[in-house]
């Protein structure tokens, strides 16, 4: 007979109750039944942990066909349009912001610059180099041996000098070391082998009183056509232009106009390569003659002297007088070319050159013995020890001396080539206080101020200083608010400044100049 499920439940006599009894068995707790289980056993945890909220579902990247699927779509068409459009103005956005600031901000406008406005003239009498040989060479050899050398100096063009007999009724070379035109070409060709331009003086002659220029009864005899006949006659040779003073007679209009129909023979136009240099000899320059104005056009470099002429040499005071006349008189549309021209001690002769080079203009350096290669390699001939000790000391200080006046007249030739600021830069004369006087102060006389001015281009400004009295001067931080305190040695007149400097600590020697390259603190241009 099938038992029941209640029947099978109940216990016998002598039966143990198992510990796995079901619901109603011993140690059993009712409880929820699990998943895929018979019911709550031992193994049920007594606590039952509350039920959470549901996990969020996580994030499954799109498959490639579901992205394809969605990116096809109008919404991520127009998406994707919005952001283009966006990126192309922002774009043009951009550049238009660009140009503006571009155009508006204030920046220098670089002028072109003819050649002769680039470069360093040298005034030269080739009988000063011939009589400084050594071997006594009566030729122009000795001019043609130190071309390369001046070339290196920086010095891109010579003014050949004394090179016509005055008194002589032609324009033959008839210096005493010259001699013959064979030679003068020569010179003309080693100068354009060495890169170098040449030009005539003409100054003090009487062209128009000359009735030929070479003694060919060929040529006009008429004086104005005579005049162009030398002209045209040098230009052949090479020569890129002439010198005249501003009493010649032939500094006329007449005269100019002359030339320079006859220079258009020798290039276009607009062709600038020759080149008329009038040397001034007065405090201004003379007019035309024969002109009712100056017409400046026919001239292109007016050579100014610093110093005034004078038969004695110029005390300190005077000498910062013209300077600072020079230094504070406005700016005139035909292109300067400045020399020393008055007497100066030589103790000023590097201050001079510091500022000629730094002037805006053209520098002219007349003929110096100390960057002369000739007098510096006799220096050197024999041995230093074989000397008593006083010759040894003074041969050791002029080799020390000329060494020096290369290195600066090299390293300011340079600067002025590379730097805009010094070739067509502004022009800021800065009036300047100086303190107390650092070595006299018992003096009885006051010492010459110290002379300042400013070249700048853009953000780049070069700052000179020209001390030319005999003491000391130590700088008034309250002199100039606006300049940069720091900034770094460019050049000195004792070429024994190095590395940077604050315009504050800075003390001045006697007779001293100094460039200064000013920069912003923290930066350096």
């Amino acid at each position: 007979m099938e038992q029941t499920g209640q029947e099978r439940n109940i216990m016998q006599p002598g039966e143990i109750m198992p510990l796995d009894a079901g619901d109603a068995g011993y140690g059993s707790v009712p409880g929820p039944v699990l998943a895929g289980g018979v019911g709550g056993t031992e193994t049920t945890p007594l606590l039952i942990p509350v039920p959470g909220p549901d996990r969020p579902q996580r994030w499954k990247p799109m498959t490639k066909e579901e992205l394809e699927a969605a990116a096809g779509g109008p919404g991520w068409r127009r998406v994707r349009c919005y952001l283009v459009v966006l990126f192309w103005f922002a774009w043009v956005a951009m550049l238009a912001i660009s140009i503006a600031i571009i155009v508006i901000s204030p920046r220098p406008v670089a002028t072109p610059l003819k050649w002769w406005q680039k470069t360093v003239f040298y005034q030269l009498e080739p009988d000063l180099l011939t009589e400084a040989n050594d071997e006594g060479s009566e030729d122009i050899n000795a001019v043609c041996e130190q071309l390369p050398y001046l070339r290196s100096l920086g010095i891109g063009a010579i003014i050949l000098e004394g090179v016509f007999d005055k008194k002589a009724s032609n324009l033959n070379f008839t210096g005493k070391n010259l001699g013959t035109l064979a030679q003068i070409k020569h010179l003309l060709t080693e100068s354009s082998k060495a890169d170098l331009k040449v030009l005539l003086d003409f100054c003090d002659l009487n062209l128009l009183g000359h009735p030929t220029v070479s003694g060919n009864t060929d040529e006009p005899s008429n004086a104005s056509a005579v005049v162009q006949y030398a002209v045209r006659f040098w230009l052949e040779q090479g020569v890129a232009g002439f010198a005249i003073c501003d009493t010649d007679v032939a500094y006329s209009e007449k005269t100019l106009l002359e030339w320079r129909g006859v220079f258009k023979e020798f290039g276009s136009e607009d062709d600038e390569s020759r080149i008329v240099v009038v040397k001034q000899t007065a405090d201004a320059l003379r007019p035309l003659i024969h002109s009712s104005q100056v017409n400046v056009s026919l001239v292109d470099v007016i050579m100014r002297p610093i110093l005034p002429y004078s038969h004695h040499v110029l005390s300190a005071q005077e000498v910062a007088d013209a300077i600072e006349t020079h230094l504070q008189a406005p700016e005139e549309d035909i292109w300067p070319s400045w020399t020393v021209g008055g007497k100066a001690s030589r103790d000023l002769k590097s201050l001079l050159l510091v500022l000629m080079m730094t002037l805006p203009g053209t520098p002219t350096v007349q003929y110096d013995e100390d960057i002369d290669q000739t007098q510096n390699a006799s220096l050197k001939v024999g041995p230093l020890q074989s000397m008593t000790g006083e010759a040894a000391d003074t041969r050791g200080d002029e080799e020390k001396r000329k060494r020096l006046a290369a290195s600066l007249f090299t390293t300011l030739s340079h600067s002025r080539a590379r730097e805009e600021a010094l070739l067509c830069g502004t022009f800021t004369f800065l009036p300047f206080n100086s303190s107390s006087n650092m070595s006299s102060s018992n003096s009885t006389h006051s010492s010459p101020p110290i002379l300042a001015f400013l070249r700048s281009w853009g953000c780049v400004h070069f700052l000179i200083l020209l001390n030319v009295g005999p003491e000391c001067h130590a700088l008034d931080p309250a002199w100039a608010p606006s300049l940069p305190e720091a900034g770094v040695f460019v050049a000195s007149t004792g070429m024994d400044r190095l590395g940077s400097t604050s315009l504050y600590k800075l003390i001045l020697q006697p007779h001293e100049a100094i460039m200064i390259k000013v920069f912003e603190a923290g930066s350096y241009r």
